[in-house]
């Protein structure tokens, strides 16, 4: 049976992840390796699977905070609650941290690299099965939903758009419709944000096909923000709806996509109500 980490590791092992982090952020290159090999000489007798583990935990503390996480870390919910109290500690040891998930959602980006879209597809995601813990066990540390934030970063989104303009043009003349691709239009740049999807493209069969694009510098498992109006668009249109969810961005960017309404592809959590009166 395995131990329960004491608070001394937990503190010791949230130090090292923030250290990844900051290092991922600001793009300076690091090896996980070297950071666990150094790191297991501090632990009592850890393996590497079980630091894995708990920097797979950390990475679900963070992503129920709205904050962000280390993509090569997939979140792994089922953590103690004295992890979730050493990360608050550590964030409100210091300023530091505002200023690096600041400069998360607003560092300059630049364009790709040459992708190969025939090797750019990634599957989806499963449901998560799982609800992260709720707002009573993590507590609400910062006011600024940094994930929402970066995701409203326009260059950002407008990047990921163009690249998924690229690929549609690339499927379609794949697949021996070259003047279905000369029909793809860029609703949201042409049009605005308005429309509840942000390209119309073609299906093989000539039909449309909606797209909203979301896209992220983070991980596949880096939650989406939709607006009430594309979810209620996706749901009409469901059978030609699709979401294409662009991240790793300023890596090497990968994409999954999936078709039908947004509630169906996954899991909605509703954040904000409105209250009228008279």
């Amino acid at each position: 049976m395995s131990r329960n980490w004491s608070e001394y590791e937990v503190r010791e092992i949230v130090k090292d992840y923030f250290d990844m982090l900051s290092k991922e952020i600001r793009r300076v290159p690091y090896k996980k390796s070297e950071h666990r090999k150094r790191l297991k000489r501090r632990l009592n007798g850890r393996s590497d699977g079980s630091v894995e583990y708990k920097h797979q935990n950390i990475s679900a503390v963070l992503r129920a905070l709205d904050m962000p996480f280390i993509s090569g870390y997939k979140p792994m919910s089922n953590f103690q609650k004295i992890l979730v109290q050493a990360v608050d500690e550590y964030l409100k040891s210091t300023e530091y941290w505002k200023e690096e998930f600041e400069y998360f959602t607003t560092a300059s980006i630049g364009h790709p690299q040459q992708i190969d879209f025939a090797k750019w597809l990634e599957p989806i995601p499963q449901l998560i099965q799982a609800k992260e813990p709720k707002a009573e066990y993590v507590p609400r540390i910062a006011k600024v939903d940094y994930l929402a934030k970066e995701q409203a970063n326009k260059l950002l989104g407008d990047r990921g758009e163009e690249l998924v303009l690229q690929y549609e043009k690339w499927r379609l003349i794949k697949e021996d419709k070259a003047g279905l691709a000369d029909s793809i239009e860029w609703i949201s740049k042409e049009q605005g944000d308005g429309a509840g999807f942000d390209i119309l493209s073609r299906n093989k069969n000539g039909t449309d096909r909606y797209i909203e694009v979301k896209t992220t510098k983070l991980g596949k498992y880096t939650p989406i923000y939709f607006s009430r109006n594309e979810l209620r668009y996706s749901q009409k249109h469901e059978s030609n709806y699709y979401l294409y969810r662009v991240f790793e961005f300023d890596k090497r960017p990968k994409m999954f996509n999936s078709r039908g309404s947004l509630d169906s592809i996954c899991d909605v959590e509703p954040l904000s109500y409105l209250g009228r009166f008279g």
